[in-house]
């Protein structure tokens, strides 16, 4: 039997999880369940953990797998699955996006993204990636991109891993995006809007975050998923 505690933290990454395709941050963990530190989330998930609740996943920063859930969270999560992938990205299919199977899809990787120094815009497709449909929303539009550096490595996003990406203009503080700045550096960051400033946050303390203008930046696509590559 998990205590309300531990019912509320698993609640609270289910939620990020299916909302950003990533783990929450063990600070973002403190705050939603009101904590004065990050100690008592450590207990916590290692308490699910030892349940067979959730998974760690080795060598990677923040990186949890939700295994599976209790009675009290299954009813309202059904079909629940986690939206990150794990193995070889397959060899390149023919070009534009189509059917696979039920459930999967063939999205185009459009080059690489910068999770550190901002890199320039992508704009190609360098091959194609197969993702599972329950990871896509709807009838939007998507597209897949390698990460290039470690900014985002406390989100549970690597160098190398491959993020999947929702089209769309605009963004909600706290999502994770696609930004192109300037019109030629594209990054993958936390966005957050400060009056008519937008900050363009790492998950990474080592570096800085990026306050700009809002005419300096432009939203290209919300994180919906990530694939995981070794």
């Amino acid at each position: 039997m998990l205590t309300k505690k531990q019912i509320e933290l698993l609640e609270f990454i289910q939620k990020r999880m299916a909302r950003d395709g990533v783990p929450p941050s063990f600070d973002e963990m403190k705050v939603a369940l009101d904590l004065r530190s990050k100690s008592g989330i450590h207990r916590l998930v290692t308490a699910l953990e030892e349940r067979g609740f959730i998974r760690r996943l080795p060598h990677r920063a923040r990186a949890l797998e939700i295994v599976r859930l209790p009675e009290t969270l299954a009813g309202s999560a059904s079909g629940f699955a986690p939206k990150v992938i794990e193995g070889n990205r397959p060899a390149a299919p023919p070009r534009g996006a189509m059917d696979v199977q039920a459930h999967a899809m063939e999205l185009p990787v459009m080059g690489r993204i910068a999770a550190g120094v901002p890199i320039e815009a992508i704009s190609e497709v360098s091959h194609h990636i197969s993702v599972p449909g329950s990871m896509l929303s709807g009838r939007e539009n998507h597209y897949a991109l390698e990460v290039k550096g470690d900014s985002m490595i406390e989100a549970g996003i690597n160098d190398g891993d491959v993020v999947v990406i929702r089209e769309q203009d605009s963004a909600q503080n706290g999502d994770i995006v696609v930004a192109l700045v300037d019109e030629h550096e594209a990054t993958l960051k936390y966005y957050r809007r400060k009056g008519a400033m937008i900050a363009l946050e790492a998950a990474n303390p080592a570096y800085e975050t990026r306050i700009l203008p809002e005419d300096k930046i432009r939203v290209q696509g919300r994180l919906v998923g990530l694939i995981r590559s070794y």
